[in-house]
């Protein structure tokens, strides 16, 4: 047995040749039916209509069944562990592997984030439009695009070489991503003989700029929780108590301090970071992609990028607190607020978690009574480079963009990694994606590069024609 796997050498140059065509000829239907995707508003989270998300799925399964080469595509769903309700609706097509080929599981999400504000927009949210190189509209590249992605690398591996090919592919679109994944671990136990694969890619991520290519090998992982803080059984008058007393928020402003140093970074002892190295990035950069306002200044310490990639950070995400329009001359009694917590790759969030709280519980001024609660946790990752899928990866992108892949990390989190590495811990993951530096996913005016699209398709594509000519390791 090997961990090595043995290409075939017949014809990888014509095949390449072929798939790149197919990928120009098929990109006009590809972009009308990501289009067709993105007209459909499929937020999956609480308060929107849900039959959008069944409506996306059931669009989705009709576009692996035109194929033409999945064994079985179904729509299914799946419990939220605790109770009786149903996760949305994902997308499950899968197609045995034949002649000792590997599989490979193709992984992207249907559903979107909430829109916002339509007035933020310049073009409705759910109106694809095209200006300039860029496709406009919520979903346009989080994550329907790398759906598409899936789907049209499929296409033209069909029409390079045909629909009976040996490799196996189970298609795996998920249909509440943004909404925290509830029912993805549930799905994966219920699904595991037809998920199992060889090698998982999840489109699901960013690429170095429009015209390189990235491989996303760490991810931070995240803490959230509630941390409330009382001093008084009752708000009390701040002019007959003020001075005295300890009021909640005075508490909550003292102890949040003591989160941080002067610079900014962590001061959370037992918070670890990773060390990494990092391709060039400057202030200049950061400035121009966050939108950071002129004489503030970074913070932390050691590379930008180090910074966002392999150190831990703490973001206050929100506070219920009397409102200023309705301040009133009182004490405040109790004051709680959410905390979000990302945790460098390699730090288990269990030990995270214990960090916090100790120092939280150790820090409280003026004996504060805190209380932590609604704790969620999602594990950092990293991949071991060294797999053969990760090098296979490498040359497709490679010749799909004319430049080798850059190995990037992720500041966020994508914690359903943490159940695909419990699950199936063979199988090499590969996180890739469609977007790029200016994509805005999640706010107002997300866009797709059409360019990078292209390119990203073409090198899915590619990977897909490199592992039907791979025999899989370990295979007789």
């Amino acid at each position: 047995m090997t961990d090595t796997p043995e290409t075939e050498p017949n014809s990888s140059i014509l095949a390449g040749a072929g798939i790149r065509a197919a990928v120009e000829r098929g990109l006009p239907t590809t972009i009308a039916d990501l289009c067709a995707l993105v007209r459909v508003p499929s937020v999956s989270w609480d308060g929107f209509d849900r039959g959008q998300v069944a409506r996306s799925a059931e669009m989705v399964a009709e576009l692996a069944r035109g194929l033409g080469v999945f064994d079985t595509v179904e729509v299914k769903q799946a419990g939220i562990p605790g109770g009786a309700e149903l996760g949305q609706p994902a997308v499950l097509a899968t197609r045995a592997a034949r002649n000792g080929r590997p599989t490979v599981l193709l992984y992207a999400h249907h559903d979107v984030q909430p829109p916002g504000n339509d007035a933020d927009w310049e073009s409705l949210p759910f109106e694809p439009t095209v200006r300039g190189n860029r496709l406009y509209g919520r979903g346009a590249a989080d994550d329907k695009a790398g759906v598409m992605a899936h789907i049209a690398s499929i296409r033209a591996l069909v029409e390079a070489e045909g629909p009976d090919f040996d490799l196996g592919i189970a298609l795996f679109i998920e249909g509440e991503e943004e909404f925290g994944s509830r029912s993805f671990a549930t799905f994966l136990e219920e699904n595991r003989e037809a998920l199992r694969a060889d090698a998982i890619v999840v489109a699901d991520s960013n690429n170095w700029d429009i015209d390189t290519p990235a491989l996303t090998i760490a991810l931070r992982g995240n803490v959230t929780f509630r941390l409330t803080v009382r001093t008084l059984d009752h708000a009390s008058h701040s002019g007959m108590f003020g001075g005295a007393v300890p009021d909640a928020m005075m508490a909550t402003v003292r102890l949040l301090n003591t989160l941080y140093a002067a610079d900014g970074s962590v001061a959370v002892a037992g918070l670890t970071s990773h060390d990494a190295v990092t391709p060039d990035y400057s202030e200049a950069q950061l400035r121009q992609e966050t939108g950071l306002s002129a004489g503030v200044h970074p913070i932390g310490h050691g590379s930008v990028l180090g910074r966002i990639w392999s150190q831990p950070s703490i973001t206050i995400t929100g506070i219920d607190a009397p409102t200023v329009a309705n301040a009133s001359n009182t004490l405040s009694p109790v004051i709680s607020v959410r905390l979000s917590t990302r945790i460098a790759p390699g730090q288990p969030a269990a030990d995270a978690v214990t960090a916090l709280e100790t120092h939280l519980r150790e820090k409280v001024p003026f004996g504060a009574q805190i209380e932590i609660d609604d704790v969620d946790t999602g594990e950092a990752f990293l991949v071991d480079t060294s797999g053969w899928a990760v090098t296979e990866t490498r040359l497709a992108m490679t010749e799909a963009w004319g430049r080798a892949p850059v190995d990037i990390g992720v500041g966020g989190s994508i914690p359903f990694i943490a159940d695909l590495v419990r699950v199936f811990p063979e199988a090499q993951i590969l996180v890739t994606g469609v977007e790029d530096p200016d994509s805005r996913a999640h706010s107002p005016n997300e866009s797709l590069h059409l360019g990078v699209f292209k390119r990203a398709v073409l090198g899915e594509a590619l990977l897909l024609g490199r592992l039907n000519r791979t025999v899989r390791p370990g295979a007789s």
